[in-house]
């Protein structure tokens, strides 16, 4: 990785870990796109920022002890554009009944100006809420 997108990850990284929704906001265009297994949709930073405190209620819930960037490869579309694949690990107490790490995986279109970036589109490329799910009816049949 190159060092501008290096310190973009890091700071990506450790705003989620403090679900600090001011510093996760700075990282998002005012619209961006999401994608999951559902489909696309247009997001407003502003009802993003009002989902923070609740996606952190639920990560808290299922257990969830930290998210931790394990790779990371960005490929330049031109000099605005950069697409970076990602992938994360997931750290789940013994509480949650889960007791294991997961892997899940983003890709990001990042928008850079004036050395800045901010994330234009997200692809979240499993259904999170449903293989914690899985996971849970599978140690709980063991």
């Amino acid at each position: 990785m190159n060092l501008p997108i290096d310190g973009f990850l890091r700071d990506y990284e450790d705003a989620i870990s403090r679900s600090d929704a001011s510093a996760i906001a700075a990282q998002y265009s005012d619209v961006f796109m999401f994608a999951d297994p559902q489909g696309v949709r247009p997001v407003r930073k502003e009802d993003f920022l009002k989902a923070i405190p609740r996606r952190k209620e639920w990560f808290t819930s299922i257990g969830l002890t930290q998210s931790k960037l394990i790779s990371a490869d960005e490929m330049r579309l031109d000099s605005r554009y950069s697409l970076v694949k990602t992938v994360w690990k997931m750290s789940f107490g013994e509480s949650s009944g889960l007791g294991q790490d997961i892997e899940t995986s983003a890709t990001y279109v990042l928008e850079w100006t004036d050395g800045t970036a901010r994330i234009v589109f997200q692809i979240d490329h499993q259904d999170l809420a449903a293989r914690v799910r899985d996971l849970a009816g599978h140690e709980s049949r063991k």
